[in-house]
C-alpha cells in the first residue's frame, strides 16, 4: 500500500468534467475514492449511457492490459476524486501480488461480458434501425402512390356517375350505348395488361391532341393522354363522335370526357394496386426477414434469405451498386435459425456496400461443397488492408470512426456461423475483390 500510495497522483475533476473519452490512447488505472463517474459509449453521433462508477472503485485495466484505446467515455457526474497510477506501476503491481491480479482478472471478465452485452443489444437494435429507415423509404413511395389513386378516386367517380345520369336521360339506343362500353373495355385491357407501346405513346398522344382540338374540346390536351394510354384510334372516334358533332348541349364532347375520365380511374386503380403490391411485398419480405410465424430453428430457403435481405437493403443499392447473383438451384433447403442466418447476410451486404463507398458490384454466388452449402458474398470494394486481416473477426476491433462501428458485426457473424450452426466463415481480400464465404452443414 506505501508503494502504491507513494506512486499515485491525485486527480479532481469538478461536476461534469471529462477524465477520457472514447477512442483516447489512454495507459493508466484510476482509483475513484469520492464522487460518481457516468460511462458512456457513442453510437450513431449519440452518447450512449452504459453504467456509472461510484466510489470506492478502480477502472482503466482494460486498455492497460491491451494496449489498445478506450472503448468508453467518462464523466464526472458529482465533484469527484481520484488517483492515478501509471500503466508501468500498475503491471508491477499485478505481477507481483497475486490478490491483487486475481481480483483485477475477474472485475475486468464481469466488466468486458457487460459491455459486450451491451453493445451486441446497441448492434441489434442499430440493424434494425438501418433497416427500419430503409423500409420506410421503400414504403414511402408505393404509399403515397395509393394515398394519390385513392384521393382523386371519389371526384373522378362522382363525375362518371353525373355524366352516366345526363346520358340515360337521352335515353339513346342500346345499339350505340354498346360501342362506347365495347370501346371503353377495350381500353381498360390495354390500359391493365399495358399493351400500348410507350414508345409509341407520345405519338397516339399527339395525333389524339390534333383530332380533339379540330373537333373542338376545350383543355384537349387533358384527353389526349388516357385516351392514347386506351389505345382510341381515330376512326373510331369519327364513329362514336358522328352522331354527337352538331349537338348544341354538353353532350357534343362529353363522350370524349367520360372516355378519358373513364381510362384515368383505371390507371389509377391500377396505379393503386401496384403500391399496394409493393407495400405487400416489402411486409413479406420483413415478416420473412425476421420469421416472425415460425419456430426458433426452422427449415430455410438460403435464396429467400438473400432475396429479404436484399430487398431490405433496395434504398442503398439502387444508388449505384449492381447486384449479380449466381445461384445453385439444386442447394437444398437446411435447418437453421433463420432470423440469426439473415442477420449473417445482414452483416456481410451493409460491410459491402460501406467498402463500396455506394457504387461498385455486390455478387452473390451459391452452390454446394461436400455435405456443406456455400454462400460467397463478393464486393468489388477497396478491400482490406493486409495487416489488419488476422483481426477483423476480434471483438470490439473496427476501422471505422467513434460513432459509426462497434466492431462487432463481423465477431456476431463469426458467432453465428460457427457456434450456432456449425459452419465455417472464411474470406480473400485484395484491392478491387473481397469475397466471404459462409459453408453451413446441409443437413
Amino acid at each position: 500500500m506505501e508503494w502504491v500510495c507513494d506512486r499515485a497522483q491525485t486527480v479532481e475533476l469538478r461536476t461534469g468534467e471529462l477524465l477520457v473519452q472514447e477512442g483516447d490512447v489512454s495507459c493508466d488505472l484510476y482509483i475513484l475514492v469520492a464522487g460518481q463517474m457516468s460511462i458512456t459509449r457513442r453510437s450513431e453521433n449519440i452518447d450512449i449511457p452504459v453504467g456509472q462508477h461510484n466510489a470506492p472503485s478502480f477502472f482503466g485495466e482494460i486498455p492497460v492490459l491491451t494496449d489498445e484505446p478506450v472503448l468508453v467515455t467518462m464523466r464526472a457526474v458529482t465533484d469527484s476524486k481520484l488517483y492515478k497510477i501509471k500503466a508501468n506501476d500498475f503491471l508491477k503491481l499485478l505481477h507481483e501480488c497475486r490478490d491483487f491480479e486475481r481480483t483485477v482478472f475477474r472485475i475486468m471478465q464481469r466488466r468486458t461480458r457487460g459491455l459486450e452485452s451491451f453493445i451486441r443489444g446497441r448492434e441489434k437494435m442499430a440493424a434494425l434501425g438501418t433497416l427500419a429507415a430503409g423500409l420506410a423509404h421503400e414504403l414511402n413511395n408505393p404509399a403515397a402512390a395509393l394515398l394519390r389513386a385513392l384521393r382523386q378516386m371519389p371526384s373522378a367517380v362522382l363525375e362518371l356517375q353525373r355524366m352516366n345520369l345526363v346520358y340515360g336521360q337521352r335515353q339513346v339506343e342500346a345499339e350505340h350505348t354498346q360501342q362506347w362500353l365495347q370501346e371503353r373495355d377495350r381500353g381498360y385491357d390495354a390500359i391493365l395488361n399495358e399493351r400500348i407501346d410507350p414508345v409509341s405513346l407520345s405519338d397516339r398522344e399527339t395525333i389524339l391532341l390534333d383530332w380533339l382540338e379540330n373537333y373542338g374540346v376545350k383543355q384537349a390536351w387533358n384527353l389526349a393522354e388516357p385516351l392514347a394510354e386506351g389505345g382510341v384510334e381515330i376512326e373510331t372516334l369519327n364513329q362514336l363522335m358522328e352522331r354527337w358533332r352538331n349537338d348544341s348541349t354538353e353532350l357534343r364532347e362529353m363522350g370524349l370526357h367520360w372516355l378519358a375520365l373513364s381510362f384515368e380511374v383505371m390507371s389509377m386503380i391500377k396505379h393503386g394496386l401496384r403500391g399496394a403490391e409493393r407495400i405487400s411485398e416489402l411486409v413479406q419480405a420483413m415478416k420473412s426477414y425476421s420469421y416472425l410465424d415460425r419456430g426458433i430453428q426452422q427449415e430455410v430457403n438460403l435464396h429467400q434469405g438473400l432475396e429479404d435481405t436484399l430487398r431490405l437493403f433496395a434504398y442503398k443499392l439502387k444508388c449505384g451498386i449492381q447486384v449479380q447473383r449466381h445461384y445453385d438451384p439444386q442447394i437444398p433447403k437446411i435447418m437453421a435459425y433463420g432470423s440469426e442466418l439473415n442477420q449473417v447476410w445482414t452483416n456481410l451486404i451493409d460491410n459491402a456496400i460501406d467498402a463500396m463507398d455506394g457504387k461498385g458490384v455486390l455478387e452473390i454466388t451459391t452452390g454446394q461443397r461436400d455435405r456443406f452449402v456455400k454462400v460467397d458474398i463478393t464486393d468489388s470494394g477497396s478491400g482490406i488492408p493486409p495487416e489488419i486481416q488476422s483481426r477483423i473477426f476480434e471483438p470490439f476491433f473496427t476501422t471505422k470512426s467513434v460513432g459509426h462501428g462497434s466492431g462487432l458485426g463481423l465477431e456476431t457473424t463469426r458467432r453465428i456461423v460457427e457456434n450456432r450452426h456449425h459452419g465455417t466463415i472464411s474470406f480473400e481480400s485484395q484491392p478491387g475483390r473481397t469475397c466471404f464465404t459462409i459453408c453451413l452443414p446441409a443437413y
